[in-house]
């Protein structure tokens, strides 16, 4: 998906409720102890950490909310043990689709998906039914308002960066995986505004679909995204903006 689109997507969720903020924060809770877990609870030694401290900041997660989550991760408090889970699928209109997700129970966490998958008109699949058809990549959307492209451009290089894509006054800086938390960090520090950043699962090519198959698509979205254990939906549909943003 482009940066546009991306970036569309992102202006139409600001306006979520309380509710659907609560359960972004349940979610990033979810990967602050994963990356606890499995580097340490100093986010200065532990770069996985600072990534997720970082997005869980431009969220607006709050500092206390994130010190919580770290403590019950290293066992300071009650603490519960999360599995990272992949599962793949198709949607209605053979899209193909990603679900990440982060659970203490795979049982009800495939069940969930499953069904949610069925109750839209899609399939899930095997291990790697679609996988193949997506690139791991650090993605980062920088506020451009004010800038030159040209020293954006040379910054995001100079820190490690593979691609830098202009969108009016949105920067859509793309890495390698084990690059992303350094050209984060770079960016941040020559105080640039970061909109989002983060490893996702980018299609190779896209599919254009017609507007009934995007509503059904965007309802398999909204289905799973609205599960606890879902941390991360991909997709490669090419959806209309004013469908992304209903």
């Amino acid at each position: 998906m482009s940066g546009h689109s991306k970036w569309h997507n992102i202006q139409a969720k600001k306006g979520k409720s309380d509710a659907a903020r609560s359960n972004a924060f349940t979610k990033i809770g979810r990967e602050i102890a994963i990356a606890v877990k499995q580097g340490g609870p100093n986010p200065d030694s532990n770069s996985r950490l600072r990534d997720v401290i970082s997005k869980a900041k431009a969220a607006n997660m709050p500092n206390d909310n994130i010190k919580r989550s770290i403590q019950k991760a290293s066992g300071e408090l009650n603490s519960v043990n999360y599995e990272e889970c992949t599962y793949e699928g198709y949607a209605s209109g053979g899209v193909a689709m990603i679900v990440e997700a982060l659970t203490d129970n795979k049982t009800r966490t495939v069940n969930n998906v499953r069904h949610s998958f069925d109750k839209c008109g899609g399939a899930m699949g095997n291990s790697g039914c679609v996988s193949y058809m997506f690139d791991k990549k650090g993605v980062i959307l920088v506020d451009g308002k004010g800038l030159d492209e040209d020293d954006l451009m040379m910054m995001a290089l100079d820190a490690g960066a593979d691609d830098v894509v202009a969108d009016e006054d949105v920067y859509e800086v793309t890495t390698a995986p084990q690059d992303f938390g350094a050209v984060r960090e770079a960016l941040e520090a020559k105080g640039l505004t970061l909109i989002s950043a983060e490893v996702e699962m980018v299609p190779q090519n896209t599919v254009d679909v017609d507007e009934e198959t995007a509503r059904k698509v965007i309802k398999l979205i909204d289905m799973l995204e609205d599960d606890d254990d879902v941390q991360n939906v991909w997709h490669n549909a090419n959806l209309p903006e004013e469908d992304e943003e209903e």
